[in-house]
């Protein structure tokens, strides 16, 4: 787990104004819920033979001898309490969230064992224009963070969950012919969840996947013709993609549309945003048959992919206060309030603690400041002040009754 110092902060600020700013620009409304979730309704949801569940969760009991588990991921968590606050069952809603997520993996740049994840999730749709709207709303984050052409939607269909479980017999039965070829993983799989060595990064088993019955030659003709608008819907908005016929999410209670955003701008190809459709989900939780879409990004490597392409954060401040000499110290609290009610979104640093000129000049320009506000004895008997542009050097000498209205222009 790390720290997120204050210079790092703004980024991730940054970051996270575009997420709620374009969240808001599709309608969609925010949900928060606890960190701590039973046990039990990660295993029900995100199947028990997975490596979350087996190796990743942080478990415990607590003092009743209950089992509860820090949130590995959001879905369940949003399905829960849809569920609990009468949210879902024939009423449609338009979710998303952000905040932190846990699990025992192996720590690397960008991926801690508490991360965060911002997640979106539509319930009671069931037409592949929502499937598209998600993605056209995660392709508009991109646009804002300007990273559009740093990242490839890739697309497949997993069919219904009948025409999946027809295949999956089918797959299972191949790779039992090539079952000496499979290593540990594989075989541990499969026949608790045989799909997920479709996506195997070792390259022998890599070969025998490469000649696996194929999943869109079991699809069943209502997922294909949804999967076929889908691609439809977004050709029509310029989003471009590619089919990845051996994509599969790791989650058990995915069917039909699966996406991911891939980007090659870190290095190695990786994932950024992963999602697609759970129509089974609710109904595995409890609650009443209801149709859901969705999907989640983690933060760390956003932020890493923002970072990497020369974004630079903004400066935490916008002008530094440097009062010299007591007087101007005392009057420097009064100004300083008075611009922060003109200006609400002025960002203004009082200088502190005393110290020369050179000192705070300094200081100011450590603050990442574009303007010093400089007060002194000469200022005050003039009822003026002094503003120097830290950028260039260049500065000019207002009155104090036009302080407000100056910075305001600039």
């Amino acid at each position: 787990m790390n720290d997120c110092l204050p210079s790092q902060t703004p980024l991730w600020q940054q970051v996270e104004s575009a997420i709620r700013a374009t969240v808001s620009s599709f309608g969609y409304s925010e949900i928060r819920t606890p960190i701590v979730e039973s046990t039990d309704l990660f295993k029900r949801s995100i199947g028990e033979v997975t490596d979350i569940v087996e190796k990743e969760m942080y478990s415990f009991d607590d003092r009743n001898g209950d089992s509860l588990t820090l949130r590995p991921e959001g879905t369940a968590s949003t399905v829960r309490a849809g569920i609990e606050h009468g949210l879902l069952y024939n009423q449609e809603q338009r979710l998303w969230y952000m905040g932190p997520m846990f699990r025992h993996e192996r720590p690397q740049k960008g991926r801690y064992r508490q991360f965060h994840q911002f997640g979106v999730e539509v319930y009671g749709l069931a037409g592949p224009d929502i499937d598209a709207e998600v993605i056209l709303l995660s392709a508009a984050l991109w646009d804002k963070l300007g990273l559009r052409d740093h990242v490839t939607l890739e697309l497949n269909s997993l069919g219904s969950n009948e025409a999946r479980a027809q295949y999956r017999e089918v797959l299972i039965a191949y790779l039992e012919q090539h079952i000496d070829k499979l290593d540990e993983d594989a075989k541990r799989r499969l026949y608790s969840n045989p799909l997920r060595i479709l996506d195997s990064k070792n390259p022998q088993v890599q070969e025998v996947v490469a000649n696996a019955p194929r999943l869109h030659d079991h699809l069943d003709e209502e997922s294909q013709a949804h999967f076929e608008a889908l691609k439809a819907l977004l050709d029509s908005v310029g989003i471009g993609y590619r089919v990845n016929e051996r994509l599969v999410r790791g989650l058990d209670y995915y069917n039909r549309t699966v996406f991911e955003w891939v980007t090659d701008s870190l290095g190695a190809q990786g994932t950024v945003c992963a999602g697609g459709r759970y129509d089974g989900l609710v109904e595995q939780l409890g609650g009443k048959a209801t149709q859901g879409v969705g999907f989640g990004l983690g933060l760390e490597r956003l932020v890493l992919l923002v970072e990497a392409l020369g974004t630079q954060a903004p400066a935490a401040v916008d002008a530094y206060l440097c009062p010299m000499g007591e007087a101007a110290e005392r009057q420097a609290f009064v100004l300083a309030q008075q611009l922060r009610q003109q200006l609400p979104g002025l960002r203004l640093m009082c200088h502190c603690g005393g110290g020369n000129f050179k000192k705070q000049l300094k200081r100011a320009d450590k603050s990442g400041a574009r303007w010093a506000l400089i007060l002194g004895d000469d200022e005050l008997a003039q009822d003026q002040i002094t503003i120097k542009n830290l950028k260039d050097g260049s500065q000019a000498t207002v009155a104090m009754g036009e302080l407000a209205a100056h910075l305001e222009q600039r």
